[in-house]
């Protein structure tokens, strides 16, 4: 099957815990990612309970996701064209970079 590359807006901070867990857990972001998108599909719907954890990085994160939904309640969605558009745009500053 093709493999493609998708792109997620998220917090640095967020970023860095949930890296951090899923080293912990034996995994890459990458796969823990995937993992996650296959449970989806598999069950047409989120495969887990969402709650809180005893765990001092499970608790944060959870922190974080709800800081970060809260931040961006009010965001309008970029269209397909506009991601393709910001995607376009930093390909080419990284080629012009290269020169």
């Amino acid at each position: 099957m093709a493999q493609v590359t998708m792109t997620v807006r998220t917090d640095a901070e967020l970023k860095a815990v949930f890296v951090k867990l899923c080293e912990e857990f034996g995994m890459s972001a990458n796969t823990a990612m995937n993992v996650f998108m296959r449970a989806v599909a598999e069950t047409k719907s989120i495969p887990f309970t969402i709650g809180k954890s005893k765990g001092k990085e499970a608790e944060h994160l959870l922190k974080l996701f709800e800081e970060n939904r809260l931040a961006n309640a009010d965001r309008e969605e970029l269209s397909l064209e506009e991601i393709n558009a910001e995607i376009s745009s930093v390909r080419k500053e990284r080629l012009e970079g290269k020169k």
